[in-house]
């Protein structure tokens, strides 16, 4: 007797925005641009694509495939998904304990 089984999707398990803010955190801290990617697809899909799209200015089409396995959006789309979901980007030091040596201008 075969076992009948669902399809796993993650985007049913970010459905609050901490989750999602927590998720996205993770994907920007681990440095893999595809986690990035990916990270943002789920969260997307999670509040829902087609919105994200309009407030993104972006076709859900074009949004689906930029965000896809195999997508490679420029940095100004991954800004504008960002914005539509609400966040923001910020930057603080590495917790690596290296510090970075600073360049010699001509």
């Amino acid at each position: 007797m075969m076992s009948k089984t669902t399809r796993f999707d993650a985007a049913d398990y970010l459905g609050t925005k901490e989750r999602q803010v927590a998720y996205i955190t993770a994907a920007l801290e681990s440095g893999d641009a595809d986690f990035v990617r990916d990270a943002l697809g789920l969260v997307a899909r999670a509040r829902g694509m087609s919105e994200i799209a309009k407030n993104a200015g972006l076709n859900r089409e074009s949004l689906y495939k930029a965000l896809g396995e195999s997508g490679n959006p420029e940095f100004s789309t991954v800004m504008r998904v960002v914005r539509a979901l609400g966040l923001t980007l910020s930057a603080h030091p590495a917790a690596t304990g290296r510090t970075s040596k600073r360049r010699r201008v001509a």
